[in-house]
């Protein structure tokens, strides 16, 4: 009996370290994913940064015409919601989920008509097993932002935005605090209202400027670029957030699996002692008897 219960527990020690080596592998390349994706977002900073300001400026010194700027009675709410493609990565795709769940919810049951723009798998499979109405998705993005993909997503919010289908559009993703940690946000994209920037000197934002070409032109190029890089820059703390998320996890994974195995080698151990020491209580019991 004690046979058997060494070899169940060495095959146990084998599995577990089997699945040690793959959480370990899966803990290097996210932060390997963490760090490329990390160093975007940061590099990115400056010029959303500079962009916002400009758009105050503009905003504040002009009167404001363009339509995605239009505040409308909201009878129609679109919500992206920002998940991940792959799971292994502890509570950030649920956090996310629940955050949009609860304000789906709450939408439709002030008689808004509420949809979901799905960016990720994982969000896209449950609201579409609960039979939410899911505007379009993108599956594909794989965790990794670039232009295209903010350029994409915000031609879609704004088409939808500027045809009527939606009068207001939400963003739900885990803003990036740390590696340690995730926030789940609910922020308005659309209509525009430009974040508000920190600025040292606060007498820069009431200083007169002269915009050439107009503010008309500048609006007309401004505008969509703004949007795109607000779009992109969400993207990438989402992704950020998430190979943060998936690197921490793997990594408590990988020591509990080392834990686990120093204590079944225990087990092991004490195991064959035991069966040691009854082998020669029989040996020196047969002796005696002789």
């Amino acid at each position: 009996m004690a046979g058997a219960g060494v070899k169940i527990l060495n095959k146990r020690i084998r599995s577990v370290k089997n699945t040690q080596q793959i959480t370990k592998a899966m803990k290097m390349v996210a932060a390997a994913k963490l760090q490329r994706q990390q160093g975007k977002m940061l590099a990115a900073r400056p010029y959303a940064r500079k962009l916002t300001e400009l758009m105050q400026q503009l905003a504040a010194s002009a009167e404001l015409t363009e339509p995605l700027f239009e505040v409308r009675p909201v009878h129609k709410r679109l919500f992206i919601v920002m998940t991940s493609d792959k799971g292994l990565c502890g509570s950030y795709n649920m956090n996310i989920i629940k955050l949009a769940h609860k304000a789906v919810d709450e939408s439709k049951a002030a008689g808004v008509e509420t949809a979901v723009y799905a960016i990720g798998r994982k969000g896209a499979e449950y609201f579409r097993k609960r039979g939410y109405e899911v505007f379009k998705s993108h599956e594909d993005f794989g965790g990794d932002a670039d232009s295209s993909q903010g350029k994409a997503v915000g031609d879609d919010a704004v088409g939808a935005f500027l045809d009527g289908t939606f009068d207001e559009v939400r963003v739900i993703y885990a803003a990036f605090v740390s590696t340690m940690t995730q926030t789940p946000v609910d922020k308005p994209l659309l209509p525009i209202a430009p974040e508000a920037v920190e600025d040292e000197d606060e007498g820069k934002a009431a200083q007169d400027f002269i915009w050439e070409p107009g503010r008309d032109e500048l609006f007309g190029v401004l505008v969509p670029l703004y949007l795109r890089n607000r779009v992109f820059m969400t993207l990438s703390e989402a992704f950020t957030s998430e190979h943060a998320a998936r690197m921490t996890s793997m990594s408590a994974a990988t020591e509990n699996a080392g834990e686990l195995i120093d204590a079944l080698t225990l087990q092991r151990n004490r195991e064959r002692q035991a069966a040691i020491t009854s082998e020669l209580l029989d040996i020196v019991g047969g002796a005696n008897a002789l």
